[in-house]
């Protein structure tokens, strides 16, 4: 018997070269997928940057009456920049879609309470119990050390609520803000 070798499985046969150039076609396609794919979203951030939902800060200015300036000074280091009319803002926070929660975050702060849209008025005063329990500021508004002006000492919080609790009675300032 004479032994017949199967010329597809030589080695640099015809089939080894099919299947080399399937895998190169494969691995072209792969990569003009991922091209494609990176560049459409590369296309759809640029774009979402044209949606103009940025925080504004209107201009009404209608502070109630502080009973110190100290509850004034913690005010504008814990709360400000949600409930007022005088939010600032890092230029990365700016950027969407991360804007968009921002933007809506202090937007539902404002409803809640705004410093800078208060009238004389009566309402309820929550202000000073989320100062107390510890719900205001949330916690990861400091995270990584931003906004460390807000993080505030045991005794820091406890006379923001009191000092809250003093200033909000008889103004009406949001929803929930006194």
């Amino acid at each position: 018997m004479t032994d017949v070798q199967d010329d597809d499985t030589t080695p640099g046969s015809a089939f080894d070269d099919a299947d080399e150039s399937s895998r190169a076609t494969r691995r072209g396609r792969l990569a003009r997928v991922f091209l494609i794919s990176a560049a459409a979203i590369v296309v759809l951030f640029g774009l979402i940057q044209l949606v103009p939902y940025r925080v504004d800060n209107p201009s009404t200015q209608h502070e109630p009456t502080w009973d110190s300036t100290r509850t004034r000074r913690l005010a504008v280091a814990a709360c400000y920049d949600c409930h007022s009319n005088e939010t600032a803002t890092y230029w990365w926070e700016d950027i969407a879609p991360l804007s968009w929660w921002i933007t809506n975050h202090v937007k539902e702060g404002r409803q809640a309470l705004n410093f800078s849209e208060c009238t004389r008025g009566g309402g309820e005063n929550e202000a000073s119990e989320t100062i107390r329990n510890g719900s205001m500021p949330p916690n990861y508004y400091t995270w990584l050390g931003l906004h460390s002006d807000a993080k505030l000492t045991a005794a820091e919080r406890t006379e923001l609520a009191k000092g809250l609790a003093a200033t909000l009675s008889g103004w009406n300032c949001g929803h929930g803000g006194g």
